[in-house]
């Protein structure tokens, strides 16, 4: 298993608001915008991401981080046995991921994902 990926997600109440202060501040630009998820990254790289939230997608909470997997069942798998909360998925999402939610130690929400 091979971590492709980590993105921090922010809760916010008014994501224009948000989204127009990365993009000016930081020189972001929108690499993705679902209306209730946007994502900014440099133009350059995609290597730095941070994206803004209203909702998590699908009904659920907004995730505190977002790990992108080459092999989602494995990890799915390790979290299982290792006794971990798995509070959503896996799901097959209509935007083009499979996903599942699961706590850390420190009851943080992670958003544990492969692109389908």
């Amino acid at each position: 298993m091979t971590v492709k990926r980590i993105v921090s997600n922010l809760a916010v109440k008014d994501i224009d608001t948000i989204k127009t202060f990365y993009q000016e501040i930081f020189d972001l630009d929108v690499v993705m915008d679902h209306g209730w998820l946007v994502t900014l990254s440099p133009s350059t790289s995609a290597l730095v991401q941070l994206s803004v939230a209203t909702e998590g997608g699908s009904g659920t909470e907004v995730p505190d981080l977002s790990i992108e997997v080459d092999n989602l069942d494995d990890v799915f798998e390790r979290a299982n046995k290792g006794g971990h909360k798995i509070v959503y998925g896996p799901a097959d999402e209509p935007w083009g991921v499979r996903r599942f939610y699961m706590q850390d130690p420190a009851g943080r929400i992670l958003n544990v994902l492969t692109h389908s």
